[in-house]
């Protein structure tokens, strides 16, 4: 009989756990309420559009540009100390983000700065998670943070605007700042503080050749590669509709409130599927599932630019959504493959990628929209993701998704 599936009692049994995932929510929530409040204060200072949506778009940059080096800072420091420190630099340079008469070259440079806090943040957290969740745990926990990841980013967007409309822009920065404070206060006071993880012998100290050397981990090692090729790949299409949610939504003869539920039907749809595939599936089931969940992301994605009706194309984009759940079982084949003194860095390089992966499937969208409509774009998606996907699957075919060697931890 196979293994038996955490609950969510057991996973929020574990005291770590629960303050990680606390801090976590409040970091995140923080991340969206500055990026609302600064975009917003960006437009009433300047009364220009762009440089409010380039305020918005420069705190996602530090991902692509600096995220595979900062994140090997995950795995060179103790990872609590480098969540409280991100946490506690993020909140001064929030706080200072609110000081009235400062120039926007100075606002976005430090809102920059505070970005670049993010990928040593969450590359600490993401390594530490298989420590505090063992087994099953760790893929319940994995799902139950991806499901509230998603509602948090709501929070966070809503209550962004809320907050400027009630206490102003810099009113609402402050409350910003304090989540990082909060957030740093339950990791330090919550969270055990673990050693170092051992790395082999002769190991670098140099921040550069350690960012190489966690390159070499995922070039290396052929199951890693189709992990986090089935990672980039199956997002990278799944994303693509939001990069023509305004056009496509027009098409219907819509508005705003239409372009926000277009693009809030994927995430409910992945909301469900966290559920279902990582909660109620057992393991065995959950890990064979993988695959085939990546490719049932895509096809809904075939018929949205064939349907004229609207409601049903939110039904398919939330279907979309739901297959995009293989995140979760591959996120545990992922942490399998991985040694423990090179998670952080292997988690950068993999968030850094899927970052890169989306911003490009959003323009190249975008900018195919504007040959062709853009039901079009989001049909063509579809095709092209199943096509890659199935190439990808033709080259799965020559050995488990997770070999028996990465299962115990070791890379060959």
């Amino acid at each position: 009989m196979g293994e038996r599936s955490a609950t969510y009692r057991e996973v929020f049994g574990v005291r770590e756990f629960r303050f990680l995932f606390l801090a976590y929510l409040l970091s995140l929530i923080g991340d969206e309420l500055v990026r609302v409040a600064l975009a917003v204060l960006v437009f009433e200072s300047t009364d220009s559009p762009f440089l409010a949506a380039a305020t918005f778009g420069i705190s996602y940059a530090p991902w692509v540009l600096g995220g595979p080096v900062l994140s090997t800072l995950a795995d060179r420091l103790r990872r609590r100390s480098v969540l409280v420190g991100s946490d506690l630099a993020r909140g001064v340079l929030v706080a200072c983000l609110a000081i009235p008469g400062l120039p926007l070259w100075l606002m976005l440079t430090m809102l920059f700065a505070a970005s670049l806090l993010a990928p040593p943040f969450e590359s600490a957290r993401s390594a530490l998670m298989p420590d505090v969740l063992e087994g099953d745990r760790y893929a319940v926990g994995t799902s139950v943070t991806g499901i509230s990841s998603q509602v948090a980013q709501v929070l966070g967007f809503v209550g962004g605007g809320v907050l400027v409309l009630t206490i102003s822009a810099r009113g609402a920065l402050l409350v910003d700042a304090a989540t990082f404070f909060l957030s740093a206060a339950l990791v330090r006071w919550g969270v055990e503080d673990r050693p170092v993880a051992d790395e082999p012998a002769g190991a670098s100290i140099s921040l550069w050749r350690d960012t190489v050397a966690g390159l070499r981990v995922l070039t290396r090692n052929k199951m890693l590669l189709r992990i986090v090729a089935l990672l980039w790949v199956g997002q990278l299409f799944v994303t693509a509709p939001e990069g023509v949610a305004v056009p496509f939504v027009a098409e219907f003869g819509l508005g705003p409130i239409g372009v926000g539920v277009f693009l809030a039907a994927n995430p409910v749809g992945l909301i469900i599927g966290g559920v279902v595939i990582g909660r109620l599936c057992p393991p065995d089931l959950r890990e064979k599932l993988t695959y085939p969940l990546a490719l049932f992301s895509v096809v809904p994605l075939i018929l949205v630019g064939l349907i004229d009706n609207f409601a049903v194309v939110l039904v398919l984009l939330a279907l979309s959504g739901f297959g995009a759940s293989y995140l979760i079982p591959l996120n545990v084949s992922f942490v399998r493959a991985v040694p423990a003194a090179y998670r952080g860095r292997a988690f950068g390089v993999a968030v850094s990628g899927l970052y890169a992966c989306q911003g490009l499937a959003i323009v190249g969208a975008g900018t195919a929209a504007e040959w062709m409509s853009a039901s079009a774009v989001v049909t063509w998606s579809g095709l092209l993701g199943l096509l890659t996907l199935l190439l990808l699957g033709m080259a799965r075919m020559r050995g488990p998704l997770v070999a028996e060697s990465e299962r115990s931890g070791t890379i060959e």
